[in-house]
């Protein structure tokens, strides 16, 4: 494979699958096993109405058991297949492949997971990618290891070359290492003609430390979809107002303003004294659709429309999402997609 001809799909192009791992109870969702499963079991009935589900599990057991819930929730079970491996917790679109594609060659780029800067021990998800390559997974695609930390739910791409990502979150990972350092790692090993850095964005209770997943969203046509906030008086206003600012000043590479598509702002969810992330930002494309997360606040219609608004032509699903954020993250976080070709 020639390494100048690769490139980091969009989201919204052909897929052939997306991968999950379910959760179990020697997973951090021990606690709250079945409102997580719920969740799992909507995404899952989703995902297989439009195309492939590969499923992570821990072993038969759990297989037989994950069987049991999708086929009376309907799920397709044609398009599932199942893969037996050990995980830590399942997070993968942080611990699953980031695929480039040069036409019908593939790179599984396989970035070192340190369990978000060392908050969680990762040794087992970050040999997740080994496992399903040697598994045979992905046929003849190259796997390639990088030992540099960044998680897949860091980086945004437009397919296109142009990268987009937060300050916030890389130089967590990288303090040692200069903006300019970590731009042309991204360009070289993303094989990316640029990267556009957001010094502003974050939300209470994402573990992260702002994922651009969270907070800005590429859309096809030179569009960006953001997570907003209209409440004056809610401790995040300012900064994503600064970061709507952000937006609006980038161009795309043709000198010319995104469209910006503003997310309506939930209402506060407090757990146990604590606030968690509830971003609609962290939605999933797959074929023909857009799974939107769905919090049972009053604007998650809204929110599902502005998201469709923005990607036209698919369907809009909703997913309920609110079990997701207990454990900071939500519907984009337990999720990767595959490029169509890859299977």
């Amino acid at each position: 494979m020639t390494d100048s001809n690769l490139r980091l799909p969009a989201e919204w192009e052909p897929q052939a699958a997306v991968l999950i791992a379910w959760p179990h109870a020697g997973t951090d969702w021990a606690e709250r096993l079945d409102a997580v499963e719920s969740t799992y079991v909507a995404l899952a009935a989703a995902v297989t109405r439009f195309q492939a589900l590969i499923i992570v599990v821990a072993d038969g057991a759990l297989q037989q058991h994950v069987v049991s819930k999708l086929q009376d929730a309907g799920a397709d079970l044609a398009r599932i297949r199942f893969v037996q491996l050990p995980y830590d917790d399942t997070w993968l679109r942080d611990s699953g492949p980031i695929t480039l594609r040069d036409g019908n060659r593939f790179q599984l780029t396989d970035f070192r997971f340190t369990g978000w800067g060392g908050k969680f021990g990762a040794e087992q998800d970050d040999a997740l990618i080994r496992g399903l390559v040697d598994a045979g997974v992905f046929g003849s695609a190259v796997h390639k290891r990088i030992d540099w930390a960044l998680e897949g739910g860091g980086i945004e791409s437009d397919g296109h070359g142009t990268i987009l990502t937060t300050w916030r979150c890389l130089v967590q990972r990288h303090p040692e290492q200069s903006r300019e350092e970590m731009s042309a790692i991204l360009r070289d090993s993303l094989h990316a003609e640029r990267v556009l850095w957001l010094d502003y964005g974050y939300l209470e209770g994402d573990d992260t430390d702002a994922h651009i997943d969270t907070l800005a969203r590429f859309a096809p046509g030179d569009r960006i979809v953001f997570q907003a906030c209209s409440d004056a008086a809610d401790v995040h206003h300012d900064e994503l107002q600064r970061m709507g600012d952000e937006l609006a000043a980038l161009r795309t590479v043709d000198g010319k303003p995104y469209t910006l598509h503003p997310l309506p702002w939930a209402e506060p969810v407090i757990d146990e004294g604590r606030r968690l992330a509830a971003s609609y930002a962290n939605y999933l494309i797959v074929n023909g659709a857009v799974l939107v997360p769905a919090y049972g606040d009053a604007v998650d219609d809204h929110a599902a429309r502005v998201i469709g608004e923005a990607h036209p032509g698919r369907t809009v699903v909703q997913v309920p999402c609110r079990p997701l954020i207990w454990q900071n993250g939500s519907l984009h976080c337990i999720t990767m997609q595959l490029p169509a070709g890859l299977i």
